[in-house]
């Protein structure tokens, strides 16, 4: 009996698969060379390498900031994916729109996050980073609703990340529905105190809510807590517009 349950649990522990080894080693690889990453990726899939060669030479795009090229990298992988029905498709379609919601194409982030979504696949906080990454994209676009319904969504699922609280109140207070905007900014602020975009957007929402002090105090905090950042030089210019 106990050398039954041995061999059971021996099978159960199988070797990784060639592929899998190939894919660890080329992942591993990034983190030395991206560029060599790319080249091993690429001379991988010419090889007959499927899914995980081309989801590495996205990652290897990625780690070098190449966005639109890990875009294609994680849609083909995407591709291939969906046509042999495996799982990993919704993966590699999220990852696609991450890619090209950072290469600021947010018309492709918004269809690479749509067939995420589609698979069924995607749960819990996985679900979650997508309905907030395809609000950004539909934010982006200027598709209010959308974005909202989205935003809202990531709130249930993701409610610890103090970016879906910032963008729910940004979207709000560019809809003019600034109490709203004031509840969402407020827990953006208990989950991310010392980011300089929260303390932006609320002297922005203070400013559009007429309260001139209260928006000064949040630009001064965003140009303390971050300087040099986007968000910081954001605020210097509003608080030069403010003038003493």
């Amino acid at each position: 009996m106990i050398l039954v349950l041995f061999a059971a649990a021996a099978a159960a522990v199988a070797p990784p698969s060639a592929d899998q080894t190939r894919y660890d080693n080329c992942v591993a690889l990034i983190r030395n060379s991206a560029p060599n990453a790319v080249v091993a990726a690429q001379g991988w899939r010419i090889e007959g390498g499927g899914i995980l060669a081309r989801q590495c030479e996205g990652m290897a795009f990625a780690a070098q900031a190449k966005w639109l090229e890990a875009a294609t990298a994680f849609e083909n992988g995407a591709t291939l994916a969906a046509s042999q029905a495996n799982p990993r498709a919704a993966d590699l379609w999220q990852q696609a729109g991450n890619a090209a919601l950072a290469a600021n194409d947010a018309g492709r982030a918004v269809k690479a996050l749509d067939a995420a979504l589609a698979t069924g696949v995607l749960g819990g906080e996985d679900a979650g980073e997508a309905h907030l990454d395809r609000g950004r994209a539909q934010a982006a676009l200027g598709h209010a609703t959308e974005a909202r319904s989205d935003l809202d969504a990531a709130k249930t699922l993701v409610p610890a990340d103090p970016l879906v609280w910032l963008l729910s109140a940004t979207l709000a207070r560019r809809a003019n529905d600034l109490p709203r905007a004031l509840d969402d900014i407020q827990q953006a602020m208990k989950l991310a105190s010392d980011d300089a975009s929260v303390a932006l957007e609320g002297g922005n929402i203070a400013m559009a809510s007429g309260k001139t002090d209260a928006a000064r105090t949040a630009w001064e905090a965003a140009v303390k807590l971050q300087p040099g950042s986007s968000a910081a030089k954001a605020a210097a210019e509003n608080l030069a517009q403010l003038g003493k």
